[in-house]
């Protein structure tokens, strides 16, 4: 059989690969052959090429394009377009930011602000005194190992779901799912590659052999557990969005192929309720998990990620929505963007009168020419190069002020004016820009239009529950000023992480949250945002800083 010798060199390390594969690898894309061999990219698109996520240098050699073209040494391409030609060497360069990171930050901390008792959903028998608790979010997954007797948190192990290579939010993996054999193959990466070696982990971190295990309770978005529960999500892409099911659904390890050796095939696996099919059950559990009905005053819970939701509890009334802002901060779409991993730029201080900037980044090592920027980072800057005078009320840069930054911080291209962090390295432009005023209006809008529903203003609510790990590294007093949380002082706000595996760890303890979060799902009353007299107004307003 023909072997094909593939050469692959990671832009920032300098670390080079050598494979050699067999003939049959030129039948899938090239992003398939690089995932299958642990080098996932940033196919945000689901592989449609409308989106520059994959794209990477060929070097040497030459590549199979969709319609019979090649693609010559020299060239950028889009890797979910090509395939390996058979026989063929060729060597490849992977920037930083098209590499899918190795290392996420997964949202594993978070806060309970309602009491609870020892009275376990799974009740212990014999050595079977652990439970684990799930959160499945469309980027991340992560895992939690319980003991069931103390109510003690024993471990935790995070990482990328593994379905990410069929898009990076929930639509481009509901269209995927158009496909039954598609939406099998989805479900066996969410199961056996990502929930699978993440509950070997967590039980070897505890110590606890998968005997032990008693049951598992699982929170995610409706999307994501509708593919877990085998269910057709489609429906959840066409108006009127109908969910298949949104009550909890009891499921067994068996039944969705989660295997390891020693546990038990007829494992519990329970599935907490959703609100909607966008507010879903890691919705429902954050609502739970932050105790915000039992608050004396008007209450909001909002969770940004590709798809934020919102909730608002005034006077008995539990109102939500979900508003499509856009993967923009998490880094898809932008220039230099990317989601929160080790390296990538998370803080960005610009001043002006004198020309001033910092930079951190995660993990705390320098800037480099590959770096990638997250977006807490782009909240500073809106809020910073606005408060300067670098960015306009419509988010173009002032031809003025431009001149006062030194020139090799400045650069001009298609995107107009840019911003470089540091010479040669990431950058911000202003089509950059325009992308997150577009994300941070539609949260802001979704946000005021809640608080007219309930007719009540900013003001009058007693605290901002910010859940998600987006929450974890942002400036809240940025995020005020950016417009991302319009009106409310950032003593308001609390940070709450991860509150989606927290209900689920509640709900694994006390066996009272499920009925609790059942509840829940009967008072919500869901506002359709694009149905919504007044919802375009505020969102165009929200466009500018």
């Amino acid at each position: 059989m023909t072997e094909t010798e593939l050469i692959i060199r990671y832009g920032a390390s300098g670390e080079t690969r050598h494979l050699t594969l067999t003939a049959k690898s030129a039948e899938h894309s090239l992003t398939d052959v690089l995932a299958l061999h642990g080098v996932p990219l940033n196919t945000r698109c689901g592989q449609r090429g409308w989106c520059k996520g994959c794209q990477v240098e060929l070097l040497e050699g030459n590549l199979a394009g969709p319609d019979g073209e090649t693609a010559d040494a020299g060239s950028k391409v889009k890797s979910c377009r090509m395939r390996l030609v058979p026989g063929s060497r060729v060597v490849l360069c992977i920037p930083e930011t098209t590499r899918l990171g190795l290392a996420p930050q997964v949202g594993e901390t978070f806060e309970i602000n309602v009491p609870y008792q020892i009275d376990p959903l799974f009740p212990p028998s014999g050595a079977r005194d652990t439970a684990f608790a799930v959160d499945v979010g469309t980027t991340t997954v992560v895992v939690m190992l319980v003991d069931l007797t103390t109510g003690t948190m024993l471990s935790r192990a995070g990482g990328f779901n593994a379905q990410i290579r069929y898009g990076d939010n929930v639509l481009t993996r509901i269209g995927a799912a158009t496909s039954p054999q598609v939406r099998q193959a989805m479900r066996r990466a969410l199961v056996e590659e990502t929930l699978t070696p993440l509950l070997s982990k967590a039980c070897e971190r505890a110590g606890r052999p998968p005997e032990r295990l008693a049951g598992g309770t699982i929170a995610g978005n409706t999307t994501m557990l509708h593919i877990l529960a085998d269910e057709d999500p489609t429906p959840l892409g066409i108006a009127p969005f109908t969910a298949r099911f949104l009550e909890g659904r009891v499921l067994t390890s068996s039944g969705t192929g989660l295997a390891l050796d020693g546990l038990d095939p007829d494992l519990p696996l329970q599935l907490l309720p959703g609100l909607s099919a966008y507010v879903g059950a890691d919705i429902t559990a954050g609502v739970y998990a932050t105790g915000m009905t039992f608050d004396a005053e008007p209450a909001l819970l909002v969770d940004m990620g590709t798809n934020g939701e919102i909730v608002l509890h005034h006077d008995g009334r539990l109102i939500g929505c979900a508003t499509a802002a856009g993967p923009a901060f998490e880094g898809s779409g932008l220039s230099s963007g990317t989601r929160a991993q080790a390296g990538a730029v998370e803080t960005v201080r610009l001043g002006l009168d004198p020309f001033h900037l910092e930079l951190e980044t995660i993990g705390g090592g320098p800037v480099t020419p590959e770096s990638g920027v997250c977006g807490s980072a782009y909240v500073d800057f809106l809020a910073t190069a606005r408060a300067c005078g670098l960015l306009r009320s419509n988010g173009r840069f002032d031809r003025k002020r431009w001149t006062e930054i030194p020139e090799e911080h400045r650069m001009e291209s298609d995107d107009g004016f840019a911003l470089r962090l540091i010479a040669g390295g990431p950058r911000i432009s202003e089509v950059d820009v325009a992308h997150l005023l577009q994300a941070k209006a539609a949260i802001g809008a979704g946000i005021e239009t809640l608080l007219e529903v309930a007719g009540i203003s900013a003001g009058q609510v007693g605290r901002v529950y910010l859940a998600g790990g987006f929450g974890m590294h942002i400036d809240l007093a940025h995020a005020v000023a950016a417009g991302l949380l319009p009106g409310f002082a950032p003593d308001k706000v609390e940070v709450v992480g991860n509150t989606s595996l927290g209900g689920a760890v509640l709900t694994a303890i006390d066996r009272s949250a499920l009925a609790e979060m059942e509840s829940l799902r009967t008072r919500i009353e869901v506002v359709e945002l694009n149905l919504h007299e007044g919802f375009e107004d505020r969102y165009i307003d929200h466009l500018a800083l």
